[in-house]
């Protein structure tokens, strides 16, 4: 089809023979506009619709319908001392927070985590580091975790509540034999005392500082 057919095609155009007579009428008062001139469409709606339909196609992929029943369900049920959502618009990163555990050095820190997901979600796991500053065996500098569940341990059974909590476990539970922070690892063995306090220094930090 030519152009110009598209166009004759996209519009409804006035016929002339009905266009009205703004006149005065008999009485010496315009006469009312012909109700019967047909308004002129401009066909728009079919790229909106396609956009719509490309959001569809990709809101119903597996990884996307898994992380929607994992915040539904983090929405129901939500374990103590942890949460986390979706960024808005977009399904495929969170932000979290952990909440130190009561009784230990990590008592009343608020800790920032983000979580980026793939569509391989939940074959693969996401990739998760603390926004938060930390000073922990298992973490780190840049917030990356070494931790077995988001690495060779991973199943698909595992959902972002499980990661949460596994985390939150961690922080009073590391494992020295896989640190990433030679540092914390050697304090935390040797020096208890100093280890807690620059514990305790991570969570004021964590009232307002982030990376």
């Amino acid at each position: 089809m030519s152009e110009e057919q598209q166009r004759s095609s996209s519009l409804r155009t006035i016929n002339v023979s009905r266009v009205p007579n703004h006149s005065l009428s008999s009485h010496g008062e315009p006469a009312p506009p012909d109700s019967r001139i047909p308004l002129i469409f401009h066909r728009r709606s079919s790229p909106p619709r396609r956009c719509s339909l490309e959001l569809e196609r990709r809101m119903s992929t597996p990884a996307r319908k898994r992380l929607m029943r994992d915040f539904k369900r983090l929405q129901q049920d939500p374990p103590a001392g942890i949460s986390g959502a979706p960024q808005d618009n977009n399904i495929m990163l969170w932000n979290a927070v952990i909440f130190g555990p009561d009784d230990s050095p990590w008592d009343g820190g608020t800790f920032k985590l983000s979580l980026q997901f793939s569509e391989d979600y939940p074959n693969k796991p996401p990739r998760v580091r603390f926004v938060s500053r930390m000073f922990h065996p298992n973490i780190y500098l840049d917030g990356r975790i070494c931790l077995d569940i988001l690495q060779n341990q991973w199943t698909p059974v595992y959902d972002c509540a499980a990661i949460l909590i596994s985390i939150q476990s961690l922080l009073c539970d590391p494992n020295t034999n896989s640190y990433v922070n030679s540092e914390a690892a050697l304090m935390y063995s040797e020096n208890k005392r100093e280890y807690n306090r620059r514990v305790r220094d991570a969570v004021e930090q964590s009232w307002t500082n982030d990376l």
